[in-house]
């Protein structure tokens, strides 16, 4: 008879929550007050001046997780918001 060798493995945080936290906090590192957060939905709100700005994170049917930033309202006050978050997230993500 063979015994089996114990293993330990390190639970790796879900992608969701690694990738939702990421999100919110790209929003807060340039500024953005987040006004609501909706796990359920995968949606978080904020607002920057006059700029609303809207994170979306999905899991997709293969697994993997999907996150995209929007803005609107007085997006010509600053058009580079919606760059610097995404790479903020980027960076946030290890990319």
């Amino acid at each position: 008879m063979y015994e089996v060798a114990p293993v330990a493995y390190a639970p790796l945080p879900p992608s969701f929550e690694r990738s939702w936290h990421a999100a919110a906090g790209a929003l807060e590192d340039q500024a953005v007050q987040i006004t609501s957060e909706d796990r359920g939905t995968g949606v978080i709100r904020g607002r920057r001046g006059a700029i609303d700005v809207t994170a979306n994170v999905r899991t997709q049917a293969d697994g993997s997780v999907r996150v995209q930033f929007d803005t609107a309202g007085a997006t010509a006050q600053d058009p580079a918001l919606i760059d610097r978050i995404s790479r903020a997230y980027d960076q946030r993500m290890g990319r």
